[in-house]
């Protein structure tokens, strides 16, 4: 049974806490079911890090119980590290393939991933090569996106433009430390990465954002309550027309609610 969440009213874009992260992910879930029963051919566009785990985890359970397939969806992943191999356990596509993909009937060739390139060169003709598959495709019908302690969204760190498509970026020291938990005990996090950019993000149709845990709470209380700015890229995403954000009640935690 699911809880009503509560609806915060001041809020530039609507905006849910929950008591639980689960409650979330269930609503999230939910949504996706429906659209891909009303639009078997639906493409999506999903996320990497812990909060969207227990939105994957439920979305496994339902296709083995075969409530829902993904049969002829086309699922797009935001990002993915520069320089490593994609067997590596710090890569996005490992990440994606233990928590989703391997127990999924997608067709493996509807789901794209940026490659990892080495160098600026590759990483242009890799980018041009999503962004043309984007557009193929007709665009993102839902993207479940993650928030970054810092603020980012995808690998669009602080400093990214409102309109900058996927491209090779530096990674900040901080979403490096952060990330320094999923690689080997003594291995570095690679400095750059290949991500959607802002832009790119915001032309996917409905966008669908989850933070969870006191960690984010400035991140959130600066998306929504501080400047549109690219100090903190997560607050371009207010300019979006069908866009939800997903708290729970710690991530809410510096909102101001006057």
């Amino acid at each position: 049974m699911i809880n009503m969440p509560t609806q915060l009213e001041s809020a530039p874009i609507p905006t849910y806490t929950v008591a639980d992260p689960r409650e979330a992910a269930l609503c999230v879930v939910n949504e996706i079911a429906e659209l891909l029963a009303q639009k078997p051919n639906t493409v999506l566009g999903l996320a990497t890090g812990n909060t969207p785990i227990l939105v994957y985890r439920e979305l496994v359970r339902r296709v083995q119980v075969a409530e829902i397939s993904f049969s002829r969806a086309t699922i797009f992943n935001l990002d993915e590290y520069a320089g490593l191999k994609p067997q590596h356990s710090g890569s996005f596509r490992a990440f994606m393939e233990a928590h989703l993909m391997d127990a999924i009937d997608l067709d493996p060739s509807r789901w794209h991933t940026p490659k990892s390139c080495a160098n600026e060169q590759e990483s242009a003709t890799e980018a041009a090569r999503i962004e043309s598959l984007l557009e193929t495709v007709g665009g993102i019908d839902l993207q479940l996106l993650g928030l970054g302690r810092n603020g980012h969204i995808a690998f669009n760190e602080p400093g990214s433009q409102e309109t900058s498509r996927t491209r090779r970026v530096r990674l900040s020291e901080d979403t490096r430390a952060a990330n320094r938990p999923d690689f080997p005990a003594g291995e570095e996090v690679p400095s750059h990465a290949l991500t959607m950019g802002i832009g790119t993000i915001l032309e996917a149709r409905r966008l669908r954002i989850l933070a969870f845990g006191p960690h984010k709470a400035d991140a959130v209380a600066g998306m929504l309550q501080g400047p549109r700015s690219k100090r903190l890229p997560a607050s371009f995403l207010r300019a979006h027309g069908d866009a939800e954000l997903w708290l729970d009640e710690s991530a809410a935690g510096a909102l101001s609610l006057d």
